[in-house]
């Protein structure tokens, strides 16, 4: 893509006339508030994405912004007021406001800054120079650290020393590796590479939480075994958390016309070697999530085991994704994986014919016994492949 193409885009972007409001009240059109980062960057690559919010950087301090706002009839929300960040809201639009800083001090995500009205000093506080691009009400690009070149390129990239922007939070290392996935189409940077290493062993200091939020993003990527393996080849990510095993597992998954969300990534890695538990304390996992990572595992050794009515049956929202864990597991070839699938899209088993109730007719006594012998027809019913009738399974009723 040529950067008179890209520039072309972002001039013409449908979001800007969402944002005209907010240039409008913070003098945009005099250069002092520009939107900044993924709005950008995106919109530069040809990147489709839901518009939530917009991030916008701004010469004004926060105390002006929000006098500003109020003004104009905007709903304000001082979110971040110490670290210069104002929430304007108007017309259902939500934009970020963040007044340009330089980080004095740095730890961790948190900074002791200094306000003021250098765009090269903001830019270079950033992560990587394809996030240090800005836009004005007109769609012009400005570039102050010539990231446009890299985000073409889909070339991630840190900005100046790539061992400070990592001291500064090192939670980029994770970054890195995500935009890699997302952004970068696994490309790496070798000096950045080298950073990342010299990190590595640092980055227990950071909560799971905030690991696992930028792993979910990395794992929902089209593509990211290259990255994975980079990581585990960096000690980034241990091998009870990643198995070896699991990554030509992960390689073949991505050669399935079924995208591979998070849960299906994660959910080889337990049956590779790993667990649904240890994720989730290392991640901070929902328990949601655990349940999806369990279901799934259980639901791709069904199908491992050529139990295609049973898992059908037991879990038919996921019964497609368990197949192409079982298959990148087992290596079946693209179309073996795909005639199965087809297969269970023909299987609708209902509901088991039986109740507790039933049972309790039948003179099957309340209890353990009655718990157990339910399971017991249900499993009968199910690798009869749905054919026992209601009367049949109640001729095969035991009582004691």
């Amino acid at each position: 893509m040529s950067t008179t193409a890209a520039r072309e885009r972002l001039r013409s972007a449908a979001w800007l006339a969402k944002a005209a409001p907010f240039f409008i009240v913070l003098d945009g059109a005099g250069g002092r508030t520009r939107v900044v980062g993924g709005l950008v960057r995106d919109t530069l690559l040809g990147i489709e994405r839901t518009m939530t919010d917009i991030d916008m950087a701004t010469e004004l301090l926060p105390q002006e912004v929000m006098v500003r706002g109020e003004r104009a009839g905007f709903a304000v929300h001082p979110t971040g007021i110490d670290h210069g960040t104002v929430t304007l809201v108007a017309g259902g639009v939500v934009a970020e406001v963040t007044t340009l800083r330089k980080d004095i001090e740095t730890f961790g995500r948190h900074a002791r800054v200094d306000f003021g009205t250098d765009w090269t000093a903001d830019a270079a506080r950033r992560d990587f120079t394809m996030n240090a691009l800005y836009a004005g009400p007109d769609g012009e690009l400005y570039d102050p650290v010539e990231g446009l070149g890299d985000c073409l390129a889909r070339r991630v990239r840190f900005i100046g020393d790539a061992d400070e922007r990592i001291a500064e939070d090192r939670l980029r290392v994770y970054r890195y590796f995500r935009f890699c996935a997302t952004h970068g189409e696994e490309q790496f940077d070798d000096t950045a590479l080298e950073a990342c290493s010299r990190a590595a062993r640092s980055l227990h200091q950071l909560s799971a939480e905030r690991i696992g939020a930028e792993m979910l993003k990395l794992l929902n990527a089209p593509r990211c075994t290259a990255t994975l393996e980079k990581m585990a080849a960096l000690a980034v990510l241990d091998e009870d958390v990643l198995p070896v095993a699991a990554l030509p597992v992960l390689a073949r998954l991505e050669a399935y016309p079924l995208e591979p969300a998070a849960v299906v990534r994660m959910a080889v890695m337990a049956v590779r070697g790993g667990s649904a538990g240890l994720l989730q304390k290392r991640w901070r996992l929902s328990n949601a999530l655990r349940r999806g990572i369990e279901s799934l595992s259980a639901g791709a050794e069904l199908a491992g085991e050529k139990r295609f009515t049973a898992l059908a049956y037991r879990f038919p929202e996921i019964k497609l994704e368990a197949v192409a864990v079982a298959g990148a597991v087992e290596d079946w070839p693209k179309p073996r994986m795909e005639a199965v699938q087809a297969e269970l899209l023909g299987y609708d088993p209902g509901e088991f014919p039986l109740n507790g109730r039933d049972l309790l007719a039948a003179g099957v006594p309340k209890g353990e016994m009655l718990g157990q012998e339910l399971r017991r027809l249900e499993h009968e019913w199910i690798e009869s492949e749905f054919a026992l009738s209601r009367q049949a399974l109640l001729d095969r009723i035991r009582l004691p």
